[in-house]
């Protein structure tokens, strides 16, 4: 444990900051499988409707993804990568006839 008033400090907003960096990596996990949930039903019903869901669900996760890059929980490179992946996937379920 900390001796002094800088370092237990340090070491509080070290957690908070951790917890918080822990809920954007979760929601961009949930959001990304969420996306790829509405690419497999686009895939077995293909309608207008389940398309929307897939693109509401691709802003939401791009959103998020660019949320996180912006307050360095990820790297820029990592969200590129993750933005990049779920692009492919959306972009080859929607031009499947």
């Amino acid at each position: 444990m900390a001796n002094n008033k800088s370092a237990k400090k340090r070491i509080k907003i070290a957690e908070r900051n951790r917890l918080i960096n822990k809920s954007y990596k979760s929601t961009v996990r949930t959001l990304t499988k969420k996306t790829l949930e509405n690419c497999e039903k686009y895939k077995n019903a293909p309608n207008e409707e389940n398309k929307n869901l897939v693109t509401k669900s691709l802003n939401r996760a791009f959103s998020l993804i660019d949320k996180a890059v912006k307050k360095n929980v990820l790297h820029k490179n990592t969200g590129a990568n993750k933005k990049s992946k779920i692009n492919n996937f959306v972009k080859n379920t929607l031009t499947i006839k």
